[in-house]
């Protein structure tokens, strides 16, 4: 599975990810660091990334272009850094990865997992 991390979260999660066995990038390594949003999901979708991130606008992309890629895990806690998060986020991806494959939001917190498949779709 092949993570980019966006700009939110700290490059010390390329050398976690890494040594999970996960290939990861972090923006900045590939992209300029006021990049919209938008910009990043592109880059996303087209090289086959999962993006990671603690910024909600990327889940409500997804829910307002119903699209079905790139997967966006969503990191909720007070401290993202990977010594406090990781060996839960790392799970996370290791138990998720085909539907992360397939297309999908993960939210990740101290707490629990909670997955979406894609695309979202709206409650009326």
């Amino acid at each position: 599975m092949k993570l980019l991390l966006d700009m939110n979260l700290s490059p010390l999660w390329v050398e976690t990810l890494r040594a999970a066995g996960f290939e990861a990038v972090h923006w900045s390594a590939v992209g300029e660091a006021g990049a919209a949003d938008v910009e990043i999901m592109r880059f996303a979708r087209e090289g086959g990334y999962v993006v990671c991130t603690q910024d909600l606008d990327f889940g409500l992309m997804l829910m307002a272009t119903d699209s079905p890629k790139p997967s966006v895990v969503q990191l909720r806690a007070q401290d993202v850094l990977p010594k406090s998060i990781g060996g839960r986020v790392v799970d996370a991806l290791r138990q998720m990865e085909a539907e992360l494959d397939a297309g999908a939001l993960v939210t990740v917190d101290l707490k629990k997992t909670r997955l979406r498949v894609l695309p979202l779709t709206r409650r009326d």
